[in-house]
């Protein structure tokens, strides 16, 4: 009876301290993110982290948004709380969040760490890959409490672009120029997502060696390089960033058409909406083909 009563005890306390252990990943700068309890309040402060911390099950706890966050739709009615440059302090403590999910290149640091020393936790993201989207939403997923829903939405992730990968890698490699900006004319490189896009879709990106991630680059040197396409999500002034190129008709994807204008927030924003920017670049590609 008394070793029972004890058995019993032992796995009642066993319980009790795995309903109460902390919960911990690594964010993707590699610094621990700890909680000891699951996310119940989040402020994300960049479009693409809303959308990460709604896949990972967690868009009913978001209490506080950056700007321009617009998915899902509800985003819209979500309380902003600053933009990319910097966010209201006051206002953050004020919604009481247990969890804020930034992105790298937004918040400046020091806001960082005064959100840190208010005893907030901060996940910083930065994707470097595309397999590191589903990771994230995982990693989130387990501060959130929704693991199975964060494994099941990153694994649909995984299998989207698996999917395109079998399709269209191995088409015939068409050299792809993509434009960031007009005035002045940006790219990116290999090392950034948009360029694993490229070579998942069967291109070769004419600046992906160059050592910038984000180049400016000349209009002699896309000449020089003769794209056979040139994809833009340039959507502040309409077709403006391709009408540009129509006065280079020795460009071989200006005197064959092969322009095309991509939805930004697709491409640009490193969530699970991600995987449908490939499949339209994707298309893209094999249209132009």
């Amino acid at each position: 009876m008394m070793r029972t009563v004890f058995l019993f005890v032992l796995l009642a306390l066993n319980v009790a301290a795995n309903a109460f252990a902390a919960i911990s990943v690594n964010d993707d700068l590699g610094h621990a993110v700890t909680m000891a309890q699951p996310a119940r309040r989040i402020i994300t402060l960049a479009p693409h982290t809303m959308e990460l911390v709604h896949a990972a099950g967690g868009l009913g706890n978001i209490v506080g948004s950056g700007s321009y966050s617009n998915y899902p739709p509800v985003a819209r009615a979500i309380p902003v709380v600053g933009d990319h440059k910097q966010i209201d302090i006051e206002r953050v403590l004020v919604l009481k969040p247990d969890l804020v999910v930034a992105w790298r290149y937004g918040v400046p640091q020091r806001q960082i760490d005064q959100l840190r020393r208010h005893g907030i936790a901060v996940f910083i993201s930065d994707p470097k890959k595309l397999d590191d989207i589903a990771d994230s939403i995982v990693r989130l997923g387990k501060l959130l409490g929704h693991e199975p829903r964060a494994q099941q939405q990153a694994g649909e992730f995984r299998r989207k672009l698996a999917a395109l990968s079998a399709r269209f890698s191995q088409r015939p490699l068409l050299r792809v120029f993509y434009q960031v900006s007009e005035r002045p004319l940006y790219t990116l490189n290999d090392r950034h997502l948009i360029g694993e896009a490229i070579r998942l879709c069967g291109g070769t990106n004419i600046f992906g060696a160059l050592p910038s991630i984000a180049p400016q680059v000349s209009v002699e040197a896309v000449l020089a390089a003769n794209p056979q396409v040139i994809i833009s999500t340039n959507v502040a002034h309409e077709d403006r960033g391709i009408a540009f190129w129509r006065s280079y008709p020795a460009v071989g994807a200006v005197r064959r058409g092969k322009l095309f204008r991509l939805n930004p927030d697709l491409l640009d924003r490193p969530g699970p909406r991600m995987a449908d920017g490939v499949k339209a670049l994707c298309d893209a590609l094999e249209r132009a083909r």
